[in-house]
């Protein structure tokens, strides 16, 4: 299952590489190619807001504050959340260790799929971490009209973040290419 999340990955990375860059000039005049992930912040070191004394990709904080957001987005969704009965009663009791885990396989997902050369997911391929049989933390499968709400719910927590118009278009665009392994309704 790992090799198929890796194949998914490489076509994905291909795709959004090749349709999500953009050309920009080095200090030398020559043309470069901006990714995704570039646009969303790059390599650029920064202070990682949850602990000063560790730095951070740029582009890393950016989209891991757009995952957070978008996990309290759907906690707050009578919508989605159901789906996420396991992960609701741990925090709810104090335990953030699943939400944690959540936020790095979402956010290292995120970045490797935006063009990010530092960062790779290994979390489980799309069918598996959406499958409750396989993934006792899932509540139930998702149907289309689920899969569109959790987009509404990745736009919301990505405009909470100030998300430029074009960039969530072209964050949405990779998500959507995953639509047919995430949904299984």
């Amino acid at each position: 299952m790992k090799k198929s999340i890796f194949f998914s990955l490489l076509i994905l990375l291909t795709g959004s590489t090749v349709i999500f860059s953009s050309c920009s000039k080095n200090d030398e005049g020559m043309a470069t190619r901006l990714t995704l992930y570039d646009s969303l912040g790059g390599t650029t070191l920064v202070k990682d807001p949850t602990s000063s004394t560790v730095m951070i990709e740029q582009g890393r904080l950016g989209i891991r504050s757009v995952v957070d957001s978008t996990i309290f987005v759907i906690a707050a969704d009578p919508k989605l959340n159901g789906f996420f009965k396991v992960l609701l009663a741990e925090v709810t009791a104090g335990n953030t260790s699943g939400f944690a885990e959540l936020s790095k396989n979402l956010t290292d997902l995120f970045c490797a799929a935006t063009g990010s050369k530092n960062f790779t997911y290994a979390g489980d391929d799309m069918v598996t971490a959406h499958d409750p049989a396989k993934n006792p933390r899932m509540n139930g499968k998702a149907a289309t009209t689920d899969f569109d709400q959790f987009i509404t719910d990745l736009v919301a927590g990505a405009k909470k973040n100030k998300l430029p118009d074009n960039l969530i278009g072209s964050v949405g665009a990779i998500v959507n290419t995953l639509r047919g392994q995430v949904v299984q309704k």
